[in-house]
């Protein structure tokens, strides 16, 4: 009798061994990322923030000390004051003082024309009765002529002091001085980027570089989260999958909160990438099932909003 009852004990331990207890299907807790990274090198200047902070976009998160940008500053703007001076002068022509020189210039040499237009009228009359050699008159004609395009030329000056310069030269005094605007509205965005800026409203998780040091273009100084895209990430071999469709609606557990239940909602089943002729690569699952990864929302956002990232969640599948 002791031996039968053995014999049956022995059988149940044996029975309850050999059951495999099915493991659950866990994932993780996800959360967007966003990288804020510098244009232009620059020093560590100031940090305002903490790893850990909430912070919103628009918000300054650091400032970069870069001399380069402030003497690059400097050149810029005075090229363009000196460009824009040059349009002016093109534009509006000679100074005051210049006309009243000018105009000096104009009413002498008209004196000199009427004086030698006279003289020529007198020695004509002088010639008709032969009272005066023909050279006599030549010398005086040509004076005549050498005052009135003295006279010609001064007028013509005058009146393009009082216009301006001629059209070529005021578009290319344009031209200069709209290069020295592109330059100063290049080094105005670079001055912008000493500032980094919070891009969205986010979690600060990282900071990688302290005070003091150098950061150059492209190098990722704040790593975040964005607090309202919290989702459920999950990995599945196809065994599993039969049951769970996109749009339907699961009940997730989150152990490390004393097992708290929310719903979340399907939004898409991807397939994972195979390797040769090995469907998959995870060692807990049979090397010839496609594997696929889910993505689950929350549809209590204000519920998921405080869940620590990358903390294990289990999927209760009906």
């Amino acid at each position: 009798m002791k031996n039968l009852y053995g014999i049956m004990f022995l059988s149940i331990f044996v029975s309850c061994t050999n059951q495999v207890k099915e493991k659950p299907i866990e994932g993780k807790v996800e959360r967007e990322q966003v990288t804020v990274v510098t244009k232009v090198p620059g020093k560590i200047d100031k940090i305002f923030v903490a790893e850990g902070d909430f912070v919103h976009a628009g918000d300054t998160l650091a400032i970069l000390s870069i001399p380069e940008v402030d003497a690059r500053e400097e050149q810029a703007r005075g090229a363009l004051q000196s460009a824009n001076a040059q349009y002016n002068m093109a534009v509006k022509g000679a100074t005051k003082g210049q006309l009243l020189q000018l105009q000096a210039k104009v009413d002498g040499l008209k004196e000199q024309y009427e004086f030698a237009k006279k003289s020529i009228g007198r020695l004509e009359v002088l010639l008709q009765d032969s009272l005066i050699p023909q050279q006599k008159y030549d010398e005086t004609y040509a004076k005549y002529q050498g005052a009135k395009n003295q006279y010609l030329a001064a007028q013509a000056e005058m009146a393009e002091a009082r216009g301006g310069a001629r059209l070529e030269q005021q578009i290319m005094a344009l031209g200069q001085k709209e290069r020295a605007l592109g330059a100063v509205s290049e080094v105005d965005v670079a001055a912008k980027e000493k500032f980094l800026i919070a891009p969205q409203d986010m979690s600060v998780e990282t900071i990688n570089l302290r005070v003091g040091e150098l950061a150059m273009a492209g190098y990722p100084i704040f790593n975040g989260f964005l607090n309202q895209s919290t989702y459920f990430r999950f990995t599945l071999p196809e065994n599993k999958i039969g049951k769970l469709q996109k749009d339907g609606v699961v009940e997730v557990e989150i152990p490390y909160l004393n097992h708290r239940k929310m719903k979340a909602k399907i939004i898409s089943i991807k397939a994972l990438n195979s390797y040769a002729n090995i469907a998959s690569a995870y060692p807990d699952f049979d090397p010839q099932q496609a594997v696929f990864e889910l993505k689950l929302v929350p549809e209590d956002v204000a519920e998921s909003k405080d869940l620590l990232t990358k903390t294990l969640v289990v999927l209760h599948a009906n």
